[in-house]
């Protein structure tokens, strides 16, 4: 489906309405904070990563900590959020790349975070949109769901989707759109039950204007 800039901005400005405090609901303190909390949200919940970044950054919150920790001391203190066999080794790797390779700092530039173990295209565009203030637009499966339920894209491959919605959101609200989308995903238009009762942009959505479930 095809959507005019009016149509898009108009959907953006509901949307907004709708979720007045959208934004990024992990909590960091710093850069480090945030990719570190991040790259554990991977299919896991962001209430989740809170609960066990509340004790872990207590404790470790700069690279060279992370540099330093012992992997089965990191699996212990991450197990909860999953994966914590594959998490613990990124982010420790991660944490000696920035310590060796970029003075400590995480590194601004997308193509350099991109070479970070753990770290893809969602996240570096979480850290480059939430750290760095830049408009990017991380796909996560919220995202990706919100974005084909709509009709604002037409695949299932999170590289196109945020291709698609880079190209036709205007560019200064690309990273309120990610923020915007996530919220519905999460409190309105869920994966098993869309609440259409409650969404305000359903004139413009092509699952409901489709007959929905």
């Amino acid at each position: 489906m095809d959507f005019t800039k009016e149509q898009i901005e108009d959907m953006l400005d509901k949307l907004a309405l709708a979720h007045p405090n959208a934004e990024c609901e992990l909590n960091f303190n710093s850069t480090f904070e945030l990719l570190v909390a991040v790259i554990l949200s991977a299919q896991c919940t962001d209430k989740r990563v809170n609960e066990v970044t509340k004790d872990l950054f207590a404790k470790y919150n700069t690279p060279q900590d992370f540099a330093d920790i012992k992997q089965e001391e990191l699996e212990k203190l991450i197990f909860s959020c999953g994966f914590y066999r594959s998490k613990a080794a990124h982010i420790i790797s991660c944490a000696r790349d920035i310590v060796e390779r970029f003075g400590g700092k995480v590194p601004e530039d997308f193509d350099s975070l991109l070479t970070l173990a753990g770290v893809g295209r969602k996240t570096a565009n979480v850290v480059s949109a939430v750290a760095f203030g830049k408009q990017a637009m991380p796909v996560d499966t919220h995202v990706l769901r919100l974005a084909n339920r709509i009709g604002l894209a037409n695949s299932d491959k999170p590289e196109q989707v945020e291709k698609r919605l880079v190209r036709i959101i205007p560019n200064e609200r690309i990273s309120q759109a990610h923020h915007l989308l996530i919220h519905h995903g999460r409190y309105v238009c869920t994966a098993r039950k869309p609440d259409c009762t409650q969404c305000p942009i359903t004139q413009y959505c092509k699952f409901f204007n489709e007959g929905g479930l």
